[in-house]
């Protein structure tokens, strides 16, 4: 687990081995989320660079059939 500290700025700088895993460059667009007082932040990626992201993953049972049209 990394600690990372707030400048006078709001700043932090995400460690690099966190940058590395989740493949973040600099430019890149971030989603922040605040729910129950914890803090997320989600990297933007186009459709295009989601594309087998999650390998193995089974979508069967994800939806009903009464919810497809």
């Amino acid at each position: 687990m990394d600690t990372v500290r707030v400048t006078k700025k709001y700043q932090v700088v995400i460690p690099g081995r966190l940058r590395e895993d989740a493949k973040i460059k600099p430019g890149d667009k971030m989603l922040a989320i605040s729910k129950h007082g914890i803090l997320q932040y989600i990297p933007v990626r186009s459709l295009e660079n989601t594309k087998g992201m999650i390998k193995g993953l089974d979508t069967k049972g994800i939806r009903d059939e009464h919810d497809r049209l």
